[in-house]
């Protein structure tokens, strides 16, 4: 074939619609599990959607993914909110992002954490640390650290925070020491708005509805409850006697293969290299709050890390589910849970270096990393619509050109 693509999650999905909106049918895609998805999957759960890998939104930033995804679903499905959301350390209940809304804490409190973001090293001149627990403390001061970003952030990935890098900070907000003193005078958040400021979601379904409705385009192009376990670069093969293509699109974790072939020894051992976490969903029946859409748990006598009050986004729905790394997670009897192996890509340090070799020589064998695991990158899923678009459109071009 043409283009064989590995998964059907949101950016295999997108890659393969976009080749049938060019009239480009020679295209298989190989999907693992019994439905297309991938982290956006929902089931139903007392009566009502609940998303399976954790809370999955549309961000309204990026116009031409929207319009492309409302071809599937209609704006006028969808439910467009306001995101509101908290932070619970135990203590308090503030507004998130912490450094934007100290404002909210006693003034006691408040004049702490003021006194040691003006002492955190990004405004005495330090030098910026390569590694992120030293980070945070650099970039929003000792209080932050210890209140909040220390112990969510060893909560939801589970690792020493000193064996990730720094280069992913563009991934939170940021907000400087000024942002921080104005919105304590004028009891108001400034600084850079959080992703999924404004989402929409589903009226009367879960996220997933969206997805399996762009895997029903493409259905006869469509192969479930096939796991890719071997993938032969120079043949552009994947498992034995299987599957052979001009072009691979691979949207899997690389390390999910267990055999790779026509690989360098580097490329094989910057594989090794990559790292992930992985999550447990919970539900929780009886959880709700009428405001809160999902709200951050960094207290570390809470084994989750997060809740999400579906009532506040999938109207009608009850309750609410919970995320907890997979190695804090105790099952008990009765639990309604599902566990998603692959739920976030670390930043190790020595990952950019890592995941560029692999992708780079990957190409030169016109197999093509796509997507959250594709690309290691932990992309929220309008992103990888976005990503998908444009690969395909360098491909073709290039095509055009002959390379």
């Amino acid at each position: 074939m043409r283009f064989l693509i590995i998964g059907a999650g949101p950016s295999g999905l997108t890659f393969a619609n976009r080749l049938l909106d060019l009239g480009i049918e020679d295209f298989h895609v190989l999907e693992a599990g019994e439905e297309a998805g991938g982290l956006c999957r929902s089931k139903n759960v007392d009566g009502t959607p609940l998303d399976i890998s954790g809370g999955h939104f549309i961000d309204v930033r990026r116009p031409a993914v929207n319009e492309f995804l409302f071809r599937f679903m209609g704006e006028d499905e969808l439910s467009s909110f306001e995101r509101i959301t908290k932070i619970n350390t135990g203590r308090e209940r503030i507004g998130y992002p912490y450094e934007a809304n100290i404002w909210q804490l006693p003034i006691d409190d408040e004049v702490e954490h003021l006194k040691s973001i003006a002492a955190a090293g990004c405004n005495t001149g330090a030098k910026e640390p390569d590694n992120f627990l030293d980070w945070i403390s650099w970039k929003l001061g000792d209080k932050i650290a210890e209140e909040y970003m220390i112990p969510y952030n060893e909560k939801i990935f589970s690792v020493d925070l000193k064996s990730l890098g720094t280069y992913w900070m563009n991934k939170l907000p940021n907000v400087s020491f000024e942002d921080t003193l104005r919105s304590c005078l004028m009891k108001k958040p400034y600084g850079s708005l959080p992703g999924h400021a404004r989402f929409y979601y589903p009226k009367k379904h879960g996220a997933g509805e969206l997805w399996l409705r762009m895997a029903e385009r493409i259905k006869d192009h469509i192969e479930y409850g096939v796991k890719v376990t071997e993938l032969d670069l120079e043949s552009r093969t994947v498992n034995p006697g299987g599957y052979k293509a001009d072009v691979i699109i691979n949207t899997a974790p690389w390390t999910a293969f267990k055999v790779i072939k026509g690989a360098s020894d580097d490329f094989l051992e910057a594989v090794s290299k990559l790292c992930y976490s992985s999550i447990v969903v919970k539900y929780l029946p009886e959880t709700e709050d009428p405001e809160v859409n999902w709200e951050y748990y960094p207290s570390r006598d809470k084994d989750f890390h997060r809740i999400l009050y579906r009532n506040t986004f999938a109207k009608g729905s009850k309750g609410a589910w919970a995320e907890i790394n997979t190695k804090r997670y105790v099952a008990h009897d009765g639990d309604v849970a599902f566990t998603t192996e692959y739920a976030y890509p670390l930043n190790t340090i020595d990952k950019p270096e890592k995941i560029r070799l692999i992708l780079d020589e990957a190409a030169g064998h016109k197999v093509y990393g796509l997507g959250r695991w594709g690309e290691w990158e932990h992309y929220n899923s309008d992103v990888v619509v976005e990503l998908a678009m444009k690969c395909l459109e360098r491909l073709l071009e290039h095509t055009r050109f002959g390379d």
